[in-house]
């Protein structure tokens, strides 16, 4: 028997269920009031991915592009990324790095919170047990074996525990990263 949100796909797909096929979901529905959630919320799904797919991708992807170019106001990012820099002196380089970075840390501080994703300090050696979260922790160098693994914490990762990213008015285009400048004399 195919669980609802697989029913679901199935009517998105503009698949014909059977007719016994049809009285058996129907019979379970009746029986099952768990099973008839489970077509509810596949529904719901559906509805929503159904939603996003006729938004246009700017409005999908309206609170990245907002945040991209926040990082460009503040921190002139998208600029400094776009420059070819390979003609600059370090020391020019270094300087535009500075002011950068402080404004995109500005940026990144007022959208999230972070916090290590492993305690630990950085170069301290790190048992890494088994059943690790992969997600959590990266192995690398000479992987071989099984864990429990000895090595040394190189970096102790990050985790976003808070996102306060704004809403987006309709009334913005997000995909205006930075408006033309123009200087009136």
């Amino acid at each position: 028997m195919l669980s609802g949100p697989q029913v679901c796909y199935l009517f998105s797909m503009g698949q014909n269920i059977p007719f016994l096929d049809r009285v058996k979901m129907a019979w379970r529905v009746l029986l099952h009031g768990d099973y008839a959630g489970d077509l509810l919320e596949g529904r719901k799904e559906l509805q929503d991915k159904r939603a996003r797919a006729a938004m246009p991708t700017e409005r999908v992807h309206a609170s990245a592009l907002m945040l991209l170019a926040a990082l460009q106001r503040e921190g002139r990012f998208i600029d400094f990324v776009r420059q070819d820099v390979a003609g600059f002196p370090d020391e020019d380089i270094g300087a535009a790095a500075r002011v950068v970075h402080a404004g995109c840390r500005r940026i990144i501080d007022q959208f999230f919170r972070f916090q290590p994703a492993s305690d630990g300090s950085e170069g301290a050696p790190m048992t890494v047990p088994a059943g690790f979260d992969a997600q959590r922790i990266r192995l690398t160098g000479n992987v071989t074996g099984n864990p429990p693994f000895r090595g040394t914490l190189k970096h102790h990762g990050w985790i976003i525990t808070e996102v306060k990213m704004p809403e987006i008015s309709d009334a913005l285009d997000p995909r205006v990263a930075a408006p033309a400048e123009v200087e009136l004399s």
